[in-house]
């Protein structure tokens, strides 16, 4: 989970910088070119002024970051949740109860709240229980 969030940072950051250099190199290319003092006539023909359109950008940044902070604080209250793990014997009908957190349970094995883990053999079935809302 650590790594998602990290190879998300490092691409919003590397497209930043790509951004920026961008930016950067156009101002630059406008400033050798000599047209700094640019005449009104060619300001009127662009429709959205280029600081708008920066700000829309940063804004749609930080929209789609919280998006993600709240998909991600979601995911990791989901997994904190406590849930009751039933595992039955098909051939004996014999039933476990235990007790484990969501994020914990596995498809053949699962650890309990009390810290055991706990393998389940081919012939057993695992059923969880929601929490009562």
């Amino acid at each position: 989970m650590l790594m998602k969030i990290l190879l998300t940072a490092a691409v919003i950051l590397a497209g930043w910088l790509a951004v920026r250099e961008r930016w950067r190199a156009e101002d630059d290319a406008e400033r050798l070119a000599g047209q700094a003092g640019r005449d009104r006539a060619q300001d009127r023909n662009v429709l959205v002024p280029r600081g708008a359109v920066r700000l829309a950008a940063y804004g749609l940044v930080v929209i789609m970051l919280a998006g993600t902070g709240v998909y991600l604080f979601q995911g990791w209250q989901r997994d904190r949740e406590t849930v009751e793990v039933q595992v039955v014997n098909t051939y004996t009908g014999k039933i476990e109860r235990h007790e484990a957190r969501r994020g914990e349970v596995d498809r053949r094995s699962f650890v309990t709240l009390d810290g055991r883990r706990v393998r389940i053999a081919e012939m057993e079935r695992l059923i969880l229980l929601e929490p009562e809302r």
